[in-house]
Order: structure tokens, then sequence, then C-alpha cells
């Protein structure tokens, strides 16, 4: 391929189409091919992140790409990255580090064509130095009232001579119409880049589908690189949304009863701006462990173990917790003995106080006084991968966040505490160390009276690889691997027509 890699671009007909693990299932199958390949997304909005080795943020979705891609994750991955937060505004991540906070409208009326150096120069600097370059792109490519300014979907492609295939996720309905649609909302100079399609989540007979995709072909003069079957537990770590990406998935190659007498219930509070969700990733892949999320006190009555998750507006997460009565209820389960978990911001609502006059603004505001913490939070964002130990075992784990604590009591527990059944810690991933989470689990269901045994041989990491291996087989078995190839090698195929009315 020469001194620069080859390069696709994966973009969908609406977000949520499948372009995350798409992406994630060609790195796998291109570096079981003995490719040397990286994925790169230039601008991600999500509030599930990753800390790098460097001690950069990125988008979680795009670190689980490269584990697909069996490559260390970096800033030149996801350069840019949006972090919602309250009043339509969001924190600018790039190349890893905090630059401020902008509304939609300042983003997109300046900022983000300052940053189209930036993300074409990552794009070049990975191109060079891998083989390919799976990139991802955001929402729909068709987002005409966004054209202008964008730099993710036809905007990278088009700087890069990219070509692009579109996912589209028939589960949804109205697939063709969608594919059609996006391509005939382009601009003749965009859709020169359109290789073709990819029909992800279908059920059922794909000789029935067939007619359909030959009449697409027909019209649009772009073939379809594969259909997909619809599978369930393939979700890799999310961008948002409320779904525990694992759970599926080992609750089908997992068949196996708890090995006690009891369950473990686990009930995850739904803060508003919940961020890094997927810590609880590792206690759902624990058989005899349930994960839900809630939202109403008496949701957590039958739970032994209630974790209170990372979040983007922690003021705002206490304000709702307190309105929502939940507040009250754990404070009845730390009174009782029962376990609570704090996580990150989570673990900020259940100390003392809070002195916010970066994210929320809101200055000191009292916190539900379960751990004899205080927080103060601080301009510059804690970006670390920290390393430990705790109840007796090794713990890998990272940390995403302003607010600095000072603990002033308790029993010491991952740079944070423990008073009594309530745990709290700043770091991220934590319950992905096998040998600690079975320890924790041990304590959790002594405290809750539950006859409940972790099983001994659950590896969380083997089965993210299992799953990412999945991934690499449904490109490999459902897709046209020769063609896309193709595409990645040689770059856009000549020919394709202009389908009218192209964008106004």
């Amino acid at each position: 391929m020469g001194n620069r890699g080859g390069g696709l671009l994966i973009a969908g007909t609406t977000s949520d189409a499948g372009k995350s693990v798409v992406t994630a299932g060609v790195c796998r199958w291109l570096v079981r091919k003995g490719v040397k390949v990286a994925p790169f997304k230039a601008q991600n909005m999500s509030l599930n992140s990753f800390v790098t080795r460097e001690g950069a943020e990125i988008g979680r979705a795009q670190a689980m790409q490269a584990a697909a891609a069996r490559v260390e994750p970096s800033a030149l991955m996801n350069p840019v990255l949006l972090k919602p937060g309250g009043d339509r505004s969001s924190q600018v991540v790039l190349m890893g580090k905090p630059v401020g906070e902008l509304s939609a409208r300042g983003y997109h009326s300046g900022r983000q064509e300052q940053l189209f150096g930036t993300v074409t120069g990552c794009l070049e600097e990975l191109r060079a130095t891998h083989d390919a370059v799976i990139c991802e792109g955001a929402g729909s490519p068709a987002e005409i009232n966004l054209r202008r300014t964008d730099i993710v979907n036809m905007g990278i492609a088009r700087a890069a001579r990219l070509p692009v295939v579109v996912v589209g996720d028939i589960d949804r309905g109205g697939v063709f119409a969608s594919f059609f649609g996006t391509t005939a909302l382009l601009s003749p100079e965009d859709q020169e880049l359109i290789a073709g399609y990819l029909v992800n989540k279908f059920r059922g007979d794909v000789s029935l589908l067939e007619p359909g995709l030959e009449m697409l072909r027909g019209l649009t003069g772009r073939r379809t690189f594969g259909v997909l079957p619809f599978a369930h537990g393939l979700g890799i770590d999310e961008e948002d949304g409320l779904r525990v990406s694992l759970r599926g998935a080992v609750r089908e190659s997992v068949v196996a009863p708890p090995l006690g007498e009891d369950v473990l219930r686990v009930a995850v509070c739904a803060v508003p701006l919940m961020s890094n969700f997927t810590d609880v990733d590792a206690l759902a892949a624990e058989p005899g462990v349930i994960v839900r999320f809630v939202d109403r006190p008496e949701e957590l009555a039958d739970a032994d173990l209630v974790v209170v998750p990372g979040t983007r507006g922690t003021v705002r997460a206490l304000t709702w917790l307190r309105e929502r009565g939940l507040a009250d209820a754990l404070r009845r389960r730390a009174a009782e003995g029962r376990p609570v978990l704090g996580v990150c911001g989570g673990f900020q609502v259940l100390g003392e106080r809070i002195e916010d006059e970066v994210e929320s603004r809101a200055g000191v505001v009292e916190g539900l006084g379960l751990l004899p913490v205080r927080v103060r939070f601080a301009p510059e964002k804690t970006l670390a991968r920290p390393v430990g130990e705790a109840l007796g075992e090794r713990v890998e784990g990272y940390e995403i966040h302003h607010g600095v604590a000072e603990v002033l009591g308790g029993e010491a527990f991952l740079d944070g505490c423990r008073v009594g059944s309530v745990w709290g810690t700043h770091w991220h991933g934590s319950l992905e160390s096998d040998a600690f989470r079975r320890a924790f689990l041990r304590r959790v269901a002594e405290a809750a009276g539950r006859r409940f045994v972790p099983a001994p041989d659950t590896s969380f990491g083997a089965l993210r690889e299992e799953q990412l291996d999945r991934l690499g087989d449904l490109i490999e078995e459902h897709a046209d691997t020769d063609a896309l190839m193709r595409l990645i090698e040689d770059g856009v195929p000549e020919g394709a027509p202009f389908i009218p009315p192209g964008a106004p």
C-alpha cells in the first residue's frame, strides 16, 4: 500500500445504525489477516470515555476499537471528544485534554472548522504508520444543516479521499429508503465517495432481501457489501444510552447457574448525565449477578448492592437523588449496613460537602454525608491510569474528574474510602480486575446476607476478547471481504452515478 496506508469510512443512515460495532468488526477481521490497522473517529460526542497510557481522554468506543485492532489506544484515534453537560453546552476535549465549554451553536459557528487541520493531521499520521485506518462517522452524513462545518463524515472523507460504506439498521425498518435518501441528499462531490452499503441487524432469509438489494443497485449504481444478521449482545462500550454492553453476550454464552444458593441483585442509580456506566459491565459478566438501572427509591428495596455511577453533573445528580427520594433511601441503606458503592461523581455525592465553581458553579453544596470526604472542583482535570491494591488484590483503573477529594477518615479504598458497607472511589474500571471483583462481591454478599459465591474463573478480559472475535466473525462470514479489501487498498471506485437532487 506504499508509504500511506489505505482507509475506509464507515458512515450510517442514522445514529446507532451500527457504525461502532461494524468498525470494530472490520478492525478485528483485518488484524486477523495480518493487517496493521487502527481505528479513527474525528469527532465523538459521548459521556463514556477512557484514559490512554499517555494520559489522554478519548471515547470508550474508540478504545474498544483499538482493542479490536490489537493496538494501544491513543489521542490520534479520537482527536475531538465532546462531553455534553447542562444548558446545551459540551466540554470540548482536544487531543485528550479539555480546552473549554461551548454551546452547540458556538461549536458549529466556527470552532469546529478551526479543528479541521488537527483532525486531518491525526488521520494522516495514523495512515503513515498503519497499513489501514478504519474511520467511523457520526450520526448521518446527510445532515445537510451541518455539512458546511462537518469534520467527521463527508468532510474528512473528502479531505482524505476515503471510500465510504453506509451502514443501515434494517431492524428499524425503511432501510432501502434510508440508503437511497442518504445518498441523494449529498452533493455530487460527496456522492462520488459513496462506494456502497452494508445492511445491519437482518432477521430471516437473506434471499427475500436480495431483490431489494438489486433494485437499490439499479437505482443508485452502488452495491451492497453484505447483510449482517441480528445478533444479541454485540454492543461494544456504548457512546451513550442505557445498555450494559456485555450483559447480553454473557447471558447467551454463560448458561451456568450461580455457584452459591443465591443470586446477587445490583441496582445502578440512573443519575442525569451518567458517564462511564460501563463500569458495571464487569458485574453483569458474573454468573448469578443481576444488574438493572433504577430511578425510584422502591427499586432499591431488594438490591444487595446499589451503585451510584459517574456523572458529568455531580451537583445536578445530587439534586436529582434528593428530588426522587433516592438520597433518603441511600441513607437508610447505610444506616442498616447494606452495601453502597459510589464511583467518581457517585463517590463525590456520598461525601460531606462539594465546593463547585467549575462544573455547576453552584458554590458549596452539602453532600449525602455517608463518607467523610470533602470535594473541591479544580479547573484542571485529573486524567490518570492508577494501579493499586484493595481487599488484598491488585487493581487497575482510570481516573477522569475535576473533583479533588479530601478524605478525612474511614478505611482507605482505592484512593477513596470505606465506612461500614459504604465504599467510594474515583477509579473507573476497577471491577474489571477479576480477583478484586470477586473479593468485593464476597464482601457484598456477606453484608447483604446472601449465599452468593462468585465464579472462580470469570475473566472479563477474555469475555471482551470473545465478543470482539464475534464481531470479526460477522464481517468475515457475512460481508464481501474481498470487495472491502479492494476498497481499503485501492480507494474510491470510479464511475458511481449522481443521484438527484443532491444537497441544496
